[in-house]
C-alpha cells in the first residue's frame, strides 16, 4: 500500500480510458526501476484500466550540470531502461523540456503520473505541466522518507525544531515496498525517442555542457551499484559509524550521496536496511543524518522560496557577518585559486583535490573546507558564491536541497550563535584543531590514491 500522504493530485480531471494507450509515468527526479513508489503507483493504476505503463524521460538542460552529472544519470538511466522492459514496462527518452515531453505523451494516456523534486525548477516544470492538462496528474512523493508538508508546514529554523515531527511519523512510511506484477505489458517495442542509451558517450559529445569537468571512476553508477555500497556499508561500515564517522580517512560513511542525489536508490529502501543489518551500533545515528538532516534540507528548498542565495541566511548571520566584513584575513584567494587547490593549507587543497578528481567529500571535510573559503575570502557575499559555484561544479551531489542546504550551513543557516571569532562574528568557526580530530595525513595520502586511480 502507498501511503496517501504520497499522493497529491495536481491537475483534478477525470481518468480518461476510452482510447488511452497506456498510463504514463514521467519520470524525473525518482530515476530508478526499483523500491519507487511512483512507478509502482503508475503500475497498480494501469492494472485496474487494463493498460500498459509507459515511463517516460526528458533529457533538458539544468542549471550547472555538467558531462559528470549527465554521465552519471544517462549510464544510470541506461539501466534502469533494461529493467523496465525485463517487467513489460515501456520507456522513452527524448532531448525535450520534461514537461513538455509529458505533455506531448498525455494524449495517448489515461492518466499520467510524476514524481517530486523541491528546487525551483522542478516544481516549475510539474506547475506548467499541470496548468490546463486534459488528463488527471498525479504526483507521488518519493525521494524523502516523510513527505515534506507531512512532517511540518512550515519552514523550519532548525534540525531541532524538525526531529521530533519526524520521529513521531516516520514509522508510518518506513515499509517494504514491493514490485507489482505488470498485467497488460507494453508491446508497442522500443517507445519512440531521440536518444540511444546504448550509446551514453555518443550522448554526452553532443550535448552543449561543460566537458571540463569529466565523469568519475570511484562511483559506478546505476541502482545495482547504489544497492552494492547500501551493502558493503551495512555489513562493515555501520558497526563502526558511531565512532568512525567523523574520520575521512577510516570509510565509514555510506557514499550513498550521490545514488541518492539522483533517485537511484530509495531513503526508504537505505533506512530498512540499515533498521534490519542487527547491528544497533550506529543506526539512530545514521538515521538522523539520512531522514533528520536531509529532510531538513528539503523542507528548507521547500518553504524558502530564497534558499540557493545568500538572503535566505538568518538574520542574526548575515548581521554578524556584517559586522565582522572589515576584519583582516589571514590570507585572501579568488575562486580561481580554491578551484586549482593553491591555498597555503595542504589539508584544504586536498580536499579540493578530492573534489576535482572524484566528485565527493568527506561530511567533515566539506565542513571544514567551507568555512575555510569563509575565512580567505574578501567578504562572505563573495565566500557564499564561490563556496556554491565550486560545490554545484564538482560534486556529483550538487545542485540539490542538500547542496543549497548545506552551503548554508556554513554560513550560519539552521545554526545558532558561537563564541565570537574575527570574520566569522558569532557564525560557527572551524580551525586547525578539526584536522586534529582525525589522520589529516594519512587523508592526504588517500587523496594521492585517489587522484592516481582517477587518472588512470
Amino acid at each position: 500500500m502507498i501511503p496517501a500522504a504520497r499522493l497529491k493530485v495536481l491537475s483534478d480531471v477525470p481518468v480518461r480510458p476510452e482510447g488511452a494507450r497506456y498510463v504514463l509515468y514521467w519520470m524525473q527526479q525518482s530515476q530508478r526501476a526499483g523500491f519507487n513508489p511512483a512507478l509502482e503507483y503508475a503500475v497498480e493504476q494501469a492494472n485496474e484500466l487494463g493498460l500498459p505503463v509507459l515511463v517516460a524521460f526528458g533529457l533538458t538542460a539544468f542549471p550547472e550540470a555538467n558531462a559528470r552529472h549527465y554521465g552519471f544519470m544517462l549510464r544510470g538511466l541506461a539501466e534502469t531502461e533494461a529493467t523496465l522492459a525485463a517487467r513489460g514496462i515501456g520507456f522513452v527518452i527524448r532531448k525535450q523540456p520534461p514537461h513538455a515531453l509529458a505533455r506531448d505523451l498525455s494524449a495517448g494516456a489515461a492518466l499520467v503520473v510524476c514524481d517530486r523534486g523541491y528546487l525551483r525548477i522542478q516544481r516549475g516544470w510539474r506547475a506548467r505541466l499541470a496548468n490546463g492538462l486534459a488528463r488527471r496528474l498525479v504526483q507521488v512523493e518519493g525521494d524523502v522518507v516523510v513527505p515534506v508538508e507531512t512532517a511540518s508546514g512550515k519552514h523550519e529554523y532548525a534540525a531541532r525544531t524538525l526531529r521530533p515531527k519526524l520521529h513521531r511519523l516516520w514509522d508510518d512510511f518506513l515499509h517494504e515496498l514491493r514490485p507489482r506484477g505488470v498485467r497488460h505489458p507494453w508491446r508497442g517495442g522500443r517507445a519512440e525517442g531521440d536518444l540511444d542509451l546504448s550509446g551514453v558517450g555518443a550522448i554526452l559529445r553532443d550535448l552543449k555542457i561543460d566537458h571540463a569537468v569529466p565523469e568519475v571512476r570511484r562511483f559506478e553508477p546505476g541502482e545495482t551499484a547504489a544497492r552494492r555500497r547500501l551493502a558493503a556499508f551495512v555489513d562493515d561500515g555501520l558497526a563502526r559509524y558511531e565512532a568512525d564517522r567523523g574520520r575521512p580517512e577510516a570509510s565509514a560513511v555510506s557514499h550513498l550521496s550521490p545514488y541518492l542525489h539522483f533517485g537511484q536508490i530509495s531513503p526508504v529502501e537505505i533506512a530498512l536496511a540499515v533498521r534490519r543489518s542487527g547491528r544497533p551500533a550506529g543506526v539512530a545515528t545514521y538515521l538522523e543524518e539520512l531522514i533528520v538532516r536531509r529532510e531538513l534540507a528539503a523542507n528548507h528548498a521547500f518553504y524558502e522560496p530564497r534558499y540557493d542565495t545568500y538572503d535566505a541566511l538568518p538574520e542574526w548571520a548575515r548581521k554578524t557577518l556584517a559586522d565582522h566584513a572589515g576584519d583582516e584575513r589571514p590570507h585572501l584567494y579568488g575562486r580561481a585559486a580554491f578551484e586549482a587547490a593553491e591555498t597555503h593549507d595542504r589539508y584544504w587543497n586536498a580536499a579540493m583535490r578530492e573534489m576535482r578528481a572524484t566528485g565527493y567529500m568527506h561530511n567533515r571535510m566539506r565542513m571544514y573546507w567551507g568555512k575555510k573559503i569563509l575565512h580567505w575570502s574578501r567578504t562572505p557575499q563573495e565566500a557564499f558564491e564561490t563556496a556554491l559555484a565550486l560545490n554545484n561544479r564538482w560534486f556529483l551531489d550538487g545542485r540539490d536541497p542538500n547542496a543549497f542546504t548545506n552551503v548554508g550551513w556554513l554560513f550560519g543557516l539552521h545554526d545558532r550563535p558561537w563564541t565570537p571569532q574575527p570574520v566569522f562574528g558569532t557564525v560557527r568557526s572551524m580551525g586547525q584543531n578539526t584536522l586534529r580530530k582525525f589522520d589529516a595525513d594519512a587523508y592526504v595520502a588517500a587523496v594521492d590514491r585517489l587522484e592516481a586511480l582517477e587518472a588512470g
